[in-house]
């Protein structure tokens, strides 16, 4: 074709996809491409893909309708982890014309050089065992914070889960590009580095891991903040709590997935933890930073849980010191080990264990923030997005409304909560 002027990219799923669109988009722009809202007409629309449940999958499906609808004469392209699954169930959806692989994602420019519409859909993927390339990402658009990809793919097989069949093997940057890219985005002005992976606590290479990362981004003595994505607790090591703790450049937030209360479900899950060692961690952050905000990502209704599973989980978490639950209702994937499973949950419950955990997770962030309020904390504020209000987060991510004031976007402002 030739080369199109406008591109407008839509990003699904996790924190580690709007890195990788926002890497993509990025090198489009250095090579004459005008990025484009996706609401807005474009010639080119790229759609990053989760595929983590069957509502991602739909959501794919009608973001290429609404383009078909809007913008008949664009190139469709789609990428991203449901790509990967399911290519030829993409190139089947009318309006699509690429398709490209875990492995041909970031080779997207070249791709466009030759895409015409009208033509047969082109799908670019390979057997995601060969897939063993890294590429370092970063989300740019937002300047104050910034969620930076330093590790990718899962060596780990949890039943339930596709996304080792999606993004491949556990593979790392190094720790010396890593913190070139830190002293990048810092110059760039960013004062918030998120690190993020699919399985972040596996990060390393070459005799390297994530403890001696954390050290070596603290040592840079930059003025910015780091904080540290989800994390799975038996890769959270005592030493990298202590590190923190004693740190003031990352700050005391955690996000630990849990998935289930349930020794016996977390079996199934094939989990590599139980229970016991999830307190120790939850008891160790408490015991050596009070304040810390912790995250919980749980999925309720798996095959065979019983509602006495469910009540373990239930009153596990309620036992906890933390903060706020994520909450996932399981749903069948294809070629899981779970997907097999008798005694599968039926929908209606799975819906109300979602609810009555949601419904816990409010009353925990209550309790959470009432315990900080009157407390002087370090808020982060980000740029205006509509109205007269802005927003920050605070060090351990209490989120912060206040009427807007120009001089305070991307500082850090003393805050009695």
């Amino acid at each position: 074709m030739s080369k199109a002027t406008s591109i407008a990219f839509h990003t699904l799923g996790c924190k580690l996809n709007f890195s990788e669109t926002s890497a993509l988009a990025s090198q489009l722009n250095k090579e004459g491409y005008e990025q484009r809202d996706f609401e807005e007409k474009a010639d080119i629309y790229v759609i990053n893909t989760c595929s983590v449940t069957d509502n991602a999958d739909k959501e794919c499906r009608q973001l290429v309708r609404r383009v078909q609808r809007k913008s008949p004469e664009s190139l469709v392209v789609v990428t991203g982890c449901y790509a990967q699954l399911k290519p030829n169930e993409i190139a089947s959806i009318p309006g699509v014309d690429l398709v490209l692989g875990a492995s041909a994602k970031f080779d997207l420019s070249s791709h466009l050089q030759t895409l015409k519409k009208g033509d047969q859909t082109k799908i670019c993927s390979c057997d995601i065992e060969e897939v063993s390339n890294f590429n370092a990402s970063w989300s740019a658009e937002h300047r104050t914070r910034t969620f930076l990809k330093v590790q990718d793919g899962c060596d780990y097989n949890c039943s339930f889960c596709t996304i080792p069949l999606a993004r491949g093997k556990s593979r790392s940057d190094s720790i010396k590009n890593v913190v070139e890219n830190v002293k990048e985005i810092a110059k760039a002005g960013s004062k918030e580095i998120i690190f993020t992976g699919v399985n972040l606590g596996d990060f390393g290479e070459n005799g390297e891991d994530f403890y001696q990362l954390i050290q070596a981004v603290d040592a840079l003595q930059l003025n910015i903040r780091y904080r540290i994505s989800s994390i799975e607790p038996n890769l959270l090591t005592d030493e990298i709590i202590q590190f923190v703790a004693q740190s003031k450049q990352f700050m005391p937030h955690f996000h630990i997935p849990l998935q289930s209360g349930s020794d016996k479900i977390l079996g199934r899950m094939r989990r590599r933890y139980k229970r016991d060692l999830y307190r120790k961690r939850i008891s160790l952050i408490k015991e050596l930073i009070p304040d810390a905000c912790i995250g919980v990502d749980v999925i309720v209704g798996f095959p065979g849980e019983t509602d006495d599973d469910f009540m373990e989980t239930y009153n596990f978490l309620a036992s906890l010191p933390v903060s706020y639950f994520h909450v996932f209702t399981y749903s069948e994937r294809e070629n899981t080990l779970a997907a097999e499973m008798e005694n599968e949950v039926p929908i209606h419950s799975r819906h109300v264990r979602n609810k009555r955990l949601r419904a816990l997770s409010y009353e925990k962030q209550m309790k959470f923030e009432e315990e900080q309020r009157g407390k002087l904390r370090p808020v982060l504020f980000e740029k205006q997005e509509k109205g007269d209000l802005m927003e920050g987060y605070s060090d351990n991510y209490i989120r912060i409304t206040t009427p807007y004031r120009n001089e305070w976007v991307n500082q850090v402002i003393e805050w009695r909560v």
